[in-house]
């Protein structure tokens, strides 16, 4: 039992202690890097031709066919282990279940399940679209109600895809959509708060770390309440992250937040960041 106790913990203290030093030291590498920059000009170019609105909807197509081409392949690998890794953690837990720990973990787990986090999105985009009336207020209507429909049917493609089957407690498969779910809608609603607000550095990388230990909790619930296979929950959490990357870009692209970059000779402009500026 001190194993499963102590990876609970985990589960909180590890995304809580890696998540500011990865936003503090990789962030600003990617956000500079050649790929940022690459992105930028590709942005640049679909703006030009289809307006921002064209764009962002070019970019979450895309983007959605991306993550299910790199999501597939990694299912399948991931069912491989499952003899090896998910049948010896699923016997474990079993058999060590404690019924007030299991009543808890079925409680806070029924956080990442669709009835609950629908009435979270619709609550949500109402709010921004109100905060928004005097700006592009159709964006976070749009961009709530889309996110929780593009999980699900790109989530549906990878089950059927992977179709590797469940635990015998649950029908929970790859990847965990719960896991999948908490990070797309609290995902984007970190997103645009940034875009609402002037949001200072600390501020995101708090929303950051807050996001990510939300989603550990959520994937060891999965697991102890025995409804998903460990593998499924390491696949949400990939899928999960993957997905909401492509979401965030797309909002940016429709709120005209990626710059093109600054032809070489040019003058610099100042410092753009999108989730400092706000309305």
């Amino acid at each position: 039992m001190i194993i499963i106790y102590a990876l609970g913990a985990l589960a909180v203290l590890v995304p809580a202690i890696l998540t500011p030093l990865v936003a503090a030291r990789w962030a600003p590498a990617v956000r500079d890097g050649p790929v940022a920059r690459r992105v930028r000009v590709a942005v640049a170019g679909l703006t030009g031709a289809f307006g921002r609105a064209g764009a962002a909807a070019v970019v979450l197509l895309a983007g959605c066919a991306a993550v299910v081409a790199l999501c597939w392949p990694l299912g399948e690998a991931l069912a491989r282990l499952e003899p090896h890794v998910d049948q010896p953690v699923f016997g474990h837990v079993h058999a060590r279940r404690v019924d007030g720990w299991a009543d808890l973990n079925s409680f806070v787990t029924a956080i990442g399940d669709r009835y609950p986090l629908t009435w979270v999105t619709a609550v949500a985009a109402l709010a921004f679209a109100v905060l928004w009336r005097r700006r592009r207020w159709w964006i976070p209507l749009t961009a709530m109600p889309l996110q929780f429909v593009v999980e699900q049917y790109t989530q549906e493609i990878l089950t059927l895809a992977v179709d590797r089957g469940h635990p015998p407690t649950d029908l929970g498969t790859y990847p965990s959509g719960g896991c999948a779910r908490v990070l797309l809608t609290f995902g984007t609603i970190a997103v645009l708060v940034g875009l609402t607000w002037r949001v200072p550095r600390a501020g995101r990388i708090a929303l950051a770390t807050g996001l990510a230990v939300l989603v550990g909790v959520e994937g060891y619930t999965r697991i102890y309440a025995e409804k998903h296979w460990l593998t499924d929950v390491l696949g949400g959490w990939i899928f999960g992250a993957l997905l909401l990357g492509v979401l965030a870009l797309a909002l940016l692209v429709a709120e005209g937040r990626i710059r093109p970059p600054v032809p070489p000779g040019a003058a610099a402009p100042a410092v753009f960041d999108p989730v400092m500026t706000g309305p």
